[in-house]
């Protein structure tokens, strides 16, 4: 940047959508877009960034001459100003780690329940939260999928976090999964405990992990003089299980956590889905005020009556507290993943509210900044690419979010996942009809597929692929679109020659000699025909002769004669080059 340009001043309120935020740095969305990706956030145009998140993007594109500033007003909700009356709360806990690390295991051993059994081949699946106590003081704990396809629930999980538990395997050190959940807790401002797991373990280097996480990602070891607590644990042998929980409250204490408890019960939802003989079934994270059953609550879009309160191990709740998840029933319809919620003192209220939201959210969907030249290049791609239609089924909503935004990453200029109908439950029959008309392709997450529905599919054609782990589902769409791609021309340079003498030609046909100069001359090649530094024509080699024989190959130094099928009169002359290649057409991959 020269001395004498402007820095400009970019002012974000709180948030900033996606679409935004490309207009102001003058960015085209799909860069922006794919640069959060690789930071591990799944994003659409619509979709609002906090204000650290884009500090470390700005950062990471290497975008010079913008200064970032906080407005002191915002779009978004307030944050609440606590007041004297306000209480000492649990501190919020989130669990990250690359997958097979132990972290799931180590929520198992800090809770005493087998968390693991509840989830396919041992991977977190959805976010969940626990509560534990240490020395009469209770600590929540949020579960985070591992996995690189739930980026999105990573990072709302460590939005609502004081401390990150960052598990790392101390047979295996950092992976790319642990420097993302560093990212997260890094943009989320949360304080970073890491544990190193699996010392039990042969192979087991404690000394390499520090090193690693010090020296690559300025994590540096309390006992090494730097500020982050590291703990060496065994989740297997419960060793030091309970010196990790003393270090996170230790952590927590400086932090002064606090929250209101005299106000109506505000928070945030961390899944949602439908069960059988209770209606919709939602996970809460309480953020403020006592939430009890029988109140009015909306979240999002969604409102209703709150008939049963129940904790994190399905025991009737009398009320729950700031930091305390909580799980209702009572909902008219599902909320998102992420909403936040609210009480109100009537349904009337509470319909109301859900109306306002929804208008809110219409708007923000009919205000993306598309501009001009991203339509053309929408209205293009669309007339080239080929789509994959998909009907998506899931158990809970945080899944169908995530398969959703995950299957749009596999997206190029070529190729496009188009999601035709989606839905929490069971495949129906409708399903079925839908992926018929549109010739689309069901994918079901961890519901079944009742026989009756199954017979139908048969008999209408439609492809049920059924999945319990979430990135073999995307790994199979993956490899489904990888068949639709054409295929690449390749293109093998074999050898030049230079033009001796033409013997014959005709209106297809060309009879000459010359001397290759490198590589070799040998027949069904093609040959590019240059005069002096111009291309004038291509030419397929049909036979080569030496000494009046007909060979297989003439190497460099040596003189030939060649037949040329040409695709319309050519006159070559002496000293014309020909460039032999060869051209194949290979299997392309995402």
């Amino acid at each position: 940047m020269s001395d004498t340009q402007e820095t400009k001043v970019l002012t974000i309120a709180g948030t900033i959508t996606v679409g935004d935020l490309a207009e102001k740095l003058a960015l085209p969305v799909a860069k922006l877009v794919g640069e959060l990706f690789k930071n591990g956030i799944v994003a659409t145009v619509n979709q609002r960034l906090d204000f650290e998140t884009v500090q470390i993007i700005i950062e990471e594109l290497g975008i010079e001459g913008v200064k970032l500033e906080k407005s002191e007003e915002s779009n978004d909700r307030e944050q609440r100003t606590l007041t004297e009356n306000a209480s000492t709360r649990p501190p919020i806990v989130a669990v990250m780690g690359h997958v097979d690390h132990g972290k799931t295991s180590l929520l198992d051993s800090i809770l005493g329940i087998k968390v693991v059994d509840d989830e396919a081949g041992g991977i977190t699946q959805h976010i969940s939260a626990y509560q534990t106590v240490r020395k009469d003081r209770s600590i929540t704990l949020l579960d985070t999928p591992g996995h690189e396809a739930f980026s999105a629930l990573r990072q709302h999980g460590a939005v609502l976090t004081d401390v990150v538990i960052i598990v790392v395997a101390a047979d295996d050190g950092v992976k790319p999964q642990t420097v993302e959940a560093i990212k997260f807790a890094q943009a989320a401002n949360a304080k970073i405990v890491v544990a190193i797991n699996k010392i039990d373990k042969v192979g087991a280097d404690t000394n390499l992990v520090k090193t690693q996480l010090a020296t690559e990602h300025k994590l540096n070891p309390e006992e090494w003089g730097g500020d982050v607590v590291m703990v060496e644990v065994s989740a297997k042998e419960g060793t030091n299980i309970d010196k990790l929980l003393d270090m996170v409250l230790l952590v927590s204490d400086i932090e002064d956590l606090k929250a209101e408890t005299d106000v109506p019960a505000e928070g945030l939802v961390i899944e949602s889905h439908m069960e059988q003989g209770k209606g919709s079934v939602v996970r809460l994270l309480v953020e403020h005020g006592m939430l009890k059953a029988g109140q009015y609550l909306v979240a999002g879009q969604a409102y209703g009556k709150i008939r049963t309160l129940l904790d994190f191990k399905g025991d009737t709740f009398v009320q729950a507290g700031p930091a305390t998840p909580a799980t209702v029933t009572g909902l008219k319809t599902l909320p998102q993943f992420g909403d936040m919620f609210t009480i109100v003192d009537s349904e009337k209220k509470a319909r109301q509210k859900a109306a306002s939201n929804k208008l809110e959210d219409d708007k923000k969907i009919a205000s993306a900044n598309v501009t001009g030249a991203d339509l053309l290049n929408m209205m293009h791609r669309e007339a080239k690419t080929q789509t994959m239609n998909v009907v998506l089924k899931a158990d809970v909503q945080g899944s169908l979010t995530s398969i959703s935004d995950s299957l749009k990453l596999l997206n190029n200029d070529e190729l496009n996942v188009k999601v035709v109908s989606s839905g929490i439950g069971n495949v129906n029959e409708n399903d079925i009809r839908t992926a018929s008309s549109s010739d689309a392709v069901v994918y079901a997450f961890n519901v079944q597929l009742p026989p009756a529905i199954k017979r139908l599919a048969n008999r209408d054609q439609v492809q049920v692929r059924m999945y319990k782990i979430i990135y073999e589902l995307l790994d199979d769409a993956h490899n489904t679109l990888e068949e639709l791609l054409e295929p690449e021309v390749v293109e093998t340079e074999v050898g030049r020659l230079e033009i001796k003498g033409v013997f014959k030609t005709s209106k297809t046909d060309i009879i000459c000699g010359g001397e290759v100069k490198s590589g070799k001359a040998v027949p069904s090649t093609f040959a590019r025909v240059f005069r002096k530094k111009d291309q004038i024509a291509e030419v397929q080699v049909e036979r080569v002769q030496r000494q009046q024989q007909e060979v297989k190959e003439v190497f460099e130094g040596e003189m030939c004669g060649l037949s040329l099928k040409t695709k319309g009169k050519l006159q070559l002359e002496e000293g014309d080059k020909l460039e032999f290649f060869t051209r194949e057409l290979k299997k392309r991959t995402l």
